[in-house]
Parts: structure tokens; sequence; C-alpha cells
């Protein structure tokens, strides 16, 4: 039996093959480590993150996450949903706190529930994994299982948006979270301290509508982590990694710029540290190449004592 175990909600982009597929892949390696189940939610469905406010009920939306819940409650009784994409858990828990903070929003939701044999509970939790490592294992019980220190790279934790406002992680400052700097110092890396582009929003939602407003939130991400001399960047976020990295050579092409920026994420970080490969790190699925971090998990376990 394992040490913890976990209701999971992969979410659109993380599922195996989607677009954020390293990232699971990076997470199932940590959590082998650390000795972690993650059961996935059966017949899950999407959050909604991507068309919440999009024109539609808020009821609709809603339930959509309640079915979730429901799921989670009915087929892993007892177990915490986690959820590693930011905008899938800022989704999950706004609609789990409007649930259970309104008598007739729950009744109405489970209403439309009991069409398909369901009723929410108000049970489970939702929770990110940065939650779960952060409050279920701790920092210091992180850096026990680490063989392969970070040593020589500098990071840059853009945290992002989503994972910070309106919840954000318990015991952190809104404008200065400084989780991902520990985890980075955890695993032996080097945080780049003082990078205040950490909690600006990457532009993600204005990446198609207004590319080029969304473009120079990201070059002033990118910069900002030249500035403080960070090798490359680390995000709790499928969307920001993905926006963050995919779009750098556009923004070359626009500006006459080289950003060339490597964007990893917090897990990829700790599978390598824990002794990964390259692969199980996920590292052969970026566009930009982390190379000093597939530099590191190339390198053969010294054992000696």
């Amino acid at each position: 039996m394992a040490k913890k175990e976990y209701a999971f909600y992969p979410g659109c982009s993380s599922q195996l093959k989607a677009s954020a597929s390293n990232y699971l892949v990076s997470v199932n390696a940590m959590c082998q480590t650390l000795d972690v189940k993650l059961t996935p939610i059966p017949d899950w469905n999407c959050c909604t993150a991507s068309i919440a406010y999009a024109p539609s009920s808020e009821l609709s939306r809603h339930v959509m996450n309640a079915r979730n819940f429901a799921l989670a409650e009915t087929h892993l009784p007892g177990q915490d949903i986690v959820a590693t994409c930011a905008a899938c858990w800022l989704n999950a828990r706004e609609s789990k706190e409007k649930l259970d903070g309104s008598a007739q929003l729950l009744a109405d939701a489970n209403e439309a529930l009991k069409e398909a044999g369901l009723k929410y509970q108000a049970k489970a939790e939702v929770r990110h994994m940065v939650e779960v490592l952060i409050e279920d294992f701790g920092y210091d019980e992180l850096g026990k299982h680490v063989v392969k220190p970070l040593d020589g790279i500098k990071f840059a934790g853009y945290v992002g948006c989503q994972t910070n406002r309106p919840f954000g992680i318990d015991g952190e400052s809104f404008e200065n979270p400084k989780y991902l700097d520990k985890l980075v110092e955890t695993v032996g890396g080097e945080a780049a301290a003082g990078y205040e582009q950490k909690v600006t929003c990457c532009g993600g939602a204005l990446a198609f509508s207004e590319p080029e407003k969304s473009q120079k939130q990201i070059k002033d991400i990118v910069e900002a982590a030249y500035d403080h001399g960070a090798d490359m960047i680390v995000t709790p976020c499928p969307l920001c990694q993905a926006n963050v990295e995919v779009y750098q050579a556009d923004i070359n092409k626009r500006y006459g710029t080289k950003l060339n920026m490597p964007v990893t994420y917090y897990s990829q970080l700790m599978t390598v540290a824990y002794g990964g490969t390259a692969k199980q790190a996920g590292l052969d699925g970026h566009i930009i190449q982390p190379k000093k971090l597939q530099d590191i998990a190339v390198r053969v376990v010294n054992t000696k004592k």
C-alpha cells in the first residue's frame, strides 16, 4: 500500500498524449519516488476552465466540476482530489467554494447530477500537487530523496497568476510567493531571488485574440529571468509553460530579440534530482531544450559512501 493515495484529476492538457503530457510523465516519476499513488477519477470530464466565462449559465460549469467531485467521492472515497493543472485546480476550487457555500446552488447541482445517478456530498477536498508536496510531505522530507542535486543551475520561479490568486498556497504571500524558490533550493538548485515577474500573467487568454499583448507579457517574463541570471524558468502551470516557451520564437521575430529560455515544471526538477532519467522527467517534450537539466539527468549516481 502506498504511503499516500489521492484521487487524481489529470485535466485536458496534462493527460496522456496531450500538450502537457511530459508534465504528467514527470509527476508520475516523482510520485513513484515519494510512494504516492494517484488514481485517476473514473470517467472524469473537463473542468470548463477554457470556457468558464463563455455565454452559459454559472450552474452548468459548476455542475461539470461537481460531477468530477461526485465521481471521486463514489469511486475513491476519503481521498483528496489532486490536480496538476493550475487552471483546473483554480476552476475546481472556485466551484467547490461556491457549491459548499450555497445550499441552493448545491441543491440545483445535485438535481442535475441526479440524471446521472450521482450526488455531490461536499466531502472531497480539491488540492494542487504543490499543496500536497508542501503540506503532506514538507521540504525536509522532499529533500531526503535527492541523489543528484541540481548544482550549477539557476531557476526563475514563475508562479503565474492561477496558483496565486484568489486562493494561493497556504501561508504564501500573494505578491511574492516563495514555494517554487524553496522547492528549487530543496533539490539543490539556485533560486533567482527577487525575480519580479513571478506572479505576472503570461497572457494565455490573449494568445490568439491579441497576440501582441500576450507576447509583450511573455517578453517581460523571460527578459526578467535573464536579468536575474537564470538558466531556465520553472512553473507549476501547463498553460504558463506552453505559452512562455512556444512564443519565444515569435517574440524574437517581432522584437528582434534572441530569447531562448527553457521553461520547465517543478516535477521535472524533482524527478531529475531524485535520480530519474531524462525520459522519466519528460525532458524530451520541450521545444527549447533544458540542456543543463538534461546533463544532470544522464550523470551516474555515485553510490559510494
